[in-house]
C-alpha cells in the first residue's frame, strides 16, 4: 500500500479527520496539498508530515470564496500535471434546529460550503483528475444525509445533496476514464464538530480521527468500484 509519486488534495485538513487523513496519506508516500482557512493549524499539520519524512504543501483558503477554488486549481495545475486523490472533507455543521426555524442566511452558508464549494472543487480539478492513471475521489458524508433526524434538517440536506452530486459525477466518468468516486460515512468520531453537536458526550467514548483516516487510506489503495459507500464503525 503505497502512494509514491501520487498527488493528493485534502480539504478541511487543519484538524480532525482531514488532518489525520493528510498525515496518513503522506506516511504512505503521497505529496499532500492541505487546504483549510486556518493557516496556523495547517502549518502544524504540515510540520507533523515533514517531521515524519513526508511531503506536503499548504494552501490556506476560504472555500466559500467564489474565486479561491479556481485560483487554487490554476496554481496546482501549474506545478503538477495530474491529481490522483481528492478527499472532500471540509464541512459546516450549522445550528441544530427545527426545519421551520432554520435561519436562511446560515442555511445558505451551510449549502455554500457543504455543497456548492464541493461542486466547484470537482469542476476546478476535473482536468487534473482526468490526467491521472488512477484518480480517486472520496467525499465525507453523515448518516443524517440518509436517515433524517429531528433538528438535523439543514446539515442532513446538504450531505444528501453532496452524495448525489459526487455519485453522479462518478457515473458520468465511469466510461470516460479511470476516475472513481465513493462516499465515506465516518460514523461517531472524536472531532470538534461532533463535540459541538453532542456537548455532553464523553469524547473517550468515540473513535479517534486516525481510525477513519487509516480506513480511508485502505479504501483508496483498494480497487473499490465507483459509486460505493463505506460506513466506518
Amino acid at each position: 500500500m503505497s502512494f509514491e509519486n501520487q498527488l493528493a488534495l485534502v480539504t478541511g485538513a487543519s484538524r480532525g479527520i482531514g488532518a489525520a487523513t493528510a498525515i496518513a496519506l503522506a506516511a504512505k508516500g503521497a505529496h499532500v496539498i492541505l487546504t483549510a482557512r486556518n493557516a496556523k493549524d495547517l502549518e502544524e499539520v504540515e510540520d507533523a508530515i515533514h517531521n515524519a519524512g513526508g511531503n506536503a504543501t499548504i494552501a490556506p483558503l476560504d472555500l466559500t470564496d467564489g474565486d479561491s477554488i479556481g485560483r487554487l486549481a490554476q496554481a496546482i495545475s501549474g506545478r503538477w500535471e495530474a491529481l490522483d486523490i481528492m478527499v472532500l472533507n471540509a464541512a459546516m455543521l450549522g445550528t441544530l434546529t427545527p426545519v421551520p426555524a432554520i435561519d436562511g442566511k446560515e442555511f445558505n452558508s451551510v449549502l455554500t460550503l457543504n455543497l456548492i464549494a464541493q461542486q466547484a472543487l470537482i469542476a476546478g480539478f476535473d482536468p487534473m483528475m482526468r490526467k491521472s492513471s488512477d484518480a480517486r475521489l472520496l467525499a465525507i458524508t453523515s448518516s443524517v444525509g440518509r436517515s433524517p433526524r429531528p433538528f438535523w434538517g439543514a446539515y442532513g440536506a446538504s450531505k444528501a445533496a453532496l452524495e448525489t452530486l459526487v455519485l453522479s459525477y462518478g457515473e458520468e466518468m465511469r466510461n470516460l476514464g479511470k476516475l472513481r468516486t465513493a462516499i465515506i460515512n465516518p460514523g461517531r468520531t472524536r472531532t470538534d464538530m461532533r463535540a459541538r453537536a453532542y456537548p455532553g458526550e464523553d469524547p473517550q467514548s468515540v473513535k479517534l480521527p486516525e481510525v477513519v483516516a487509516n480506513r480511508m487510506v485502505e479504501i483508496l489503495a483498494s480497487g473499490f468500484e465507483t459509486g460505493e459507500s463505506f460506513d466506518i464503525n
